[in-house]
């Protein structure tokens, strides 16, 4: 007997790879300027900074969106790049809420900064990735869709 669900693909680990890579580096292009700003980091500090972040990311990244992917497949049994609006935002935010546990105690470390501002300084790069998390996959998912 055939899995119904091998007839729905998911993304090859080549082409995960390419996502993630590209959504860190055009991430880290646009937020550092913007959090060297509002931190009050020096630039070099704060692209240092959100590069070990971006690490962390990229790690987190290829974990969750597979097992998402993998869920929706067996729930929805559809591609992730057919996945409707309300749920492309789910997994944004998601996402990142799942990186602030990581990042949180990095930015403390790195920066000096108390937990509360810390915490803000997150958030704040939280809410400016998940905007771009929307944009960049659904973008992605149209030049690379799945085969």
């Amino acid at each position: 007997m055939s899995d119904p669900l091998s007839s729905v693909p998911l993304r090859t680990f080549a082409d995960r790879a390419r996502q993630v890579i590209l959504f860190e580096i055009i991430g880290l292009l646009l937020l550092a300027p913007l959090f060297a700003l509002t931190s009050g980091e020096a630039i070099l500090s704060s692209v240092c900074l959100l590069l070990i972040l971006s690490c962390i990311a990229m790690f987190w990244n290829a974990i969750y969106c597979d097992l998402f992917d993998r869920i929706e497949r067996r729930l929805a049994r559809r591609p992730a790049d057919l996945r409707p609006f309300c749920l492309r935002l789910a997994h944004a935010c998601g996402f990142e809420g799942g990186l602030i546990l990581f990042t949180l105690p990095v930015i403390m470390l790195w920066t000096g900064m108390g937990f509360w501002f810390a915490l803000t300084a997150d958030l704040g790069l939280a809410l400016a990735y998940v905007g771009y998390a929307y944009v960049y996959n659904l973008a992605y998912d149209r030049i690379f869709p799945i085969r």
